[in-house]
């Protein structure tokens, strides 16, 4: 694999080549996860939080890790943002391991972590404005991914002043202003409710379907997994484990009424109450 530069909004950076192999017939996955486990040392003892994760991202992919409370979900989410290091095996993006954070690999958090002193418009360009981008180049960036979230008239606004849906669409739209390759999602949606919930999934797909980024959604609701995703991507724990890898081919875009809907619906939920009831 080599690099090429191409413009961004602080000049160029290098990119990685999205490899095909001709023998292979296929482009090199964005994201790989190889026999990646994480013990964690608690009070003197030691728990084994994941083993032997194996898993295959492709770029544009809309992945859902789902599971029980304790699987592992978050752990491996934190494996792939760089925020912690796996104890045996190896997470690669474009075959380059992992080693700590990168703006090509954005985390949005369930409790939004804005700057509460910035305004929406200073916490999205925030990244940008760090990486050298000034003046007008600044602004118009800016305010591309404030239009992109439905934000542009709270641009002087400060976290605040928002609502819980309004804050997690900046949270969204300043990891995308970094360039941001792989959206990684920590359950965001989880503490809002229903309607705003319903409401950011759709933007969320709407979002994806304009810019492609890749997507790895971590929730525990089995209705939003099958609403967003293209596979959803089941663990267990004890220790924490990928046991299922399904892909979700219901059309978009999809009514949670549906009878198709349902029966995919229907048929993880058994999956999962069967792995719970296993380990009880």
């Amino acid at each position: 694999m080599s690099d090429f530069t191409v413009p961004t909004q602080s000049g160029t950076r290098p990119v990685p080549v999205t490899v095909i192999d001709p023998s292979a017939g296929h482009a090199l996955p964005i994201l790989t996860i190889a026999h990646v486990g994480k013990r964690f040392a608690v009070g003197g003892n030691t728990v084994q939080a994941l083993r032997d994760a194996n898993l295959s991202i492709n770029k544009g992919e809309f992945i859902c890790l789902i599971g029980a409370s304790g699987c592992g979900k978050s752990t491996l989410l934190r494996i792939i943002a760089g925020f912690e290091t796996a104890t045996e095996g190896t997470a690669s993006m474009y075959g380059t391991p992992i080693t700590g954070p990168g703006p090509e690999r954005g985390m949005v958090f369930q409790d939004y972590a804005l700057f509460p002193w910035l305004t929406v418009r200073e916490n999205i360009g925030f990244g940008p404005k760090q990486r050298g981008l000034l003046g007008n180049g600044l602004r118009e960036h800016t305010a591309r991914y404030m239009e992109m979230v439905g934000l542009t008239k709270f641009a002087d606004y400060f976290p605040a002043q928002l609502s819980g849906g309004m804050k997690q669409r900046v949270a969204i739209a300043r990891v995308l202003a970094n360039d941001c390759e792989v959206l990684l999602m920590d359950e965001p949606f989880g503490a809002l409710d229903a309607l705003t919930r319903e409401k950011l999934q759709a933007d969320l797909l709407d979002i994806w379907e304009k810019t492609r980024v890749t997507v790895i959604f971590v929730t525990h609701s089995v209705e939003e997994a099958v609403y967003l995703s293209s596979r959803v991507v089941v663990m267990t724990a004890g220790p924490g484990r990928i046991e299922h890898d399904i892909p979700i081919e219901l059309p978009r875009p999809r009514e949670v009424s549906a009878p198709d809907f349902n029966a995919v619906r229907r048929e993880m939920t058994q999956m999962l109450t069967s792995h719970v009831s296993a380990a009880h």
